[in-house]
Formats: structure tokens, C-alpha cells, sequence
């Protein structure tokens, strides 16, 4: 079964996505300099890179100290995400947070999405702390062997009408 729906000339498909990017860069930038803010970038662009492509799901643009990722399936976005927050802690000084979200999307000129998933994980990434991934709680499968969701209550996001109940998402032990 398809997860494309054409109506009126308009593609809809189903997708998940999360915004990654460094908690604390423009500081960081400010204090350490051109030089090392080019250099963690590099760093983790090449983490970001390398798990992306581990976990079968693809970097749709860069965005300065950030990255939009998106896949067909959520598990495997979750799970280079939550790969991502590890490996970063392991390799830098400094933190990553996401947001992820998954639904149906206007697939538009061929390579961009537009639509509430999209909105959602940004503004989710907006609002998590460092080293932290947030989703809504409906994203929730029994299938998230790797990952377990820790309740964080409901939220009013900006540009979002209906509050969002959300959980936190954190490997397993």
C-alpha cells in the first residue's frame, strides 16, 4: 500500500522528521570564534551524516548548526536521533536537541515537505533543552524497542492551535 495520495495536483505523503541542532551555537560561536564553531560543525555534521545513513533515513537540508531529518517510517528516525544525542555527548563539548514529529505532508517541487509534522518537530526541537528529544506522545508505538518515552505533560507550541501532549525520548538502559 502507498503512502502517496495526489489530489488536485498536490502530492500528500506520510513522513516523520526531526529537527536537530546545538544547544547554546551562537554563544558558543561568540566565546571560542569562527574557527571552532567551523570546526564543531564539522564534527557533527559528519555524526549526523554517518548515523543518518546507519539508520536508513536522509539529511533534507542543513540549517546553520542543525539539520531537518526525515523518513518514512518514525523508528528509524528516532533511532538515529537518539544515536545522534549519545554519540554528540561522546564527541563534543556541546549538546544537541531535537524534536520529532510524523504525519501526513505536502511533498512539494519533488524534494520539499510542507505541512503540520514538519511545523511540529521544529517547534519541538525550539523547545527542548540540550541533550534532549521531544515528540508528541501520540508518536508512541509498541514498536520503540530502543526507546522509551517519559511523559512531559501538555503544551501550547506557537503557530500550533491544539495542544500538544508530549514525552521526552531517551534510550533504554
Amino acid at each position: 500500500m502507498s503512502d502517496v495520495v495526489r489530489i488536485g495536483g498536490v502530492t500528500r505523503v506520510q513522513r516523520t522528521f526531526a529537527f536537530v541542532d546545538v544547544s547554546g551555537f551562537t554563544a558558543y560561536t561568540d566565546r571560542e570564534g569562527d574557527a571552532a564553531a567551523v570546526d564543531l560543525l564539522e564534527t557533527i555534521r559528519g555524526n549526523i551524516r554517518h548515523l543518518c545513513s546507519v539508520h536508513g533515513v536522509r539529511i533534507a537540508k542543513w540549517l546553520g548548526d542543525g539539520a531537518m531529518i526525515v523518513g518514512v517510517e518514525p523508528e528509524p528516525v528516532i533511532e538515529a536521533v537518539v544515536s545522534m544525542i549519545e554519540a554528540n555527548r561522546k564527541m563534543t563539548s556541546m549538546s544537541l536537541r531535537a524534536g520529532v514529529a510524523s504525519g501526513g505532508v505536502i511533498l512539494f517541487e519533488g524534494d520539499d515537505h510542507i505541512g503540520q509534522a514538519v511545523n511540529l518537530a521544529a517547534r519541538l526541537s525550539d523547545l527542548a533543552g540540550p541533550d534532549e528529544i521531544l515528540a508528541p506522545d501520540s508518536m508512541m508505538t509498541s514498536l520503540f524497542v530502543n526507546t522509551r518515552a517519559v511523559p512531559c505533560g501538555e503544551q501550547t507550541l506557537p503557530g500550533i492551535k491544539t495542544p500538544v501532549k508530549l514525552v521526552r525520548l531517551e534510550p533504554e538502559d
